[in-house]
């Protein structure tokens, strides 16, 4: 039988939700089919918005960017549903959060663009894409989780 999943070292666990507790602790095969399959359609999507829109070296790399900062923005939206949910189906965090958004979002490529950048002789490149990436996914988690809870709000009154 599996370990059970930690919630000190697995973030997408939240064992004071009652079914997530159940579904987290008794079926950890399940939590961990439901990131694989959301992770390959996550990357899948990835990969074919990449192939897409290609970059040189020392150009910006805007797929790259624009998967990251749409996926942050999802993702802060997801949490603000889940949250309104009181986490929703056990599986959504992992299928959705973990698999798919983290499968799509790419900030192992982010730091190659940025090396490869900085290897072509085009380290102002490399600066502007290492701050607008940090600068934007972190202002789209925001954006979405305070988007979407406000539009949640305002359909609740």
């Amino acid at each position: 039988m599996a370990e059970p999943l930690d919630p000190r070292t697995d973030p997408d666990v939240d064992l004071r939700v009652p079914a997530d507790r159940v579904e987290l602790t008794a079926h950890p095969a399940t939590v961990l089919a439901a990131i694989a399959v959301g992770g390959v359609l996550g990357a899948l999507a990835r990969a074919g918005l990449q192939h897409a829109a290609p970059h040189s070296p020392t150009g910006f790399p805007w797929a790259t960017f624009g998967i990251n900062t749409s996926g942050c923005l999802l993702i802060g939206a997801l949490m603000a549903v889940l949250g309104r949910l009181d986490g929703g189906h056990p599986l959504a965090r992992p299928f959705l959060g973990v698999g798919v958004l983290g499968g799509f979002t790419t900030f192992s490529t982010y730091t190659v663009d940025i090396q490869q950048a900085l290897v072509a002789g085009a380290p102002g490149t490399a600066l502007v894409y290492l701050a607008a990436t940090l600068l934007g996914a972190l202002a789209a988690v925001g954006l979405g989780d305070a988007v979407t809870t406000r539009v949640l709000r305002r359909r609740a009154a």
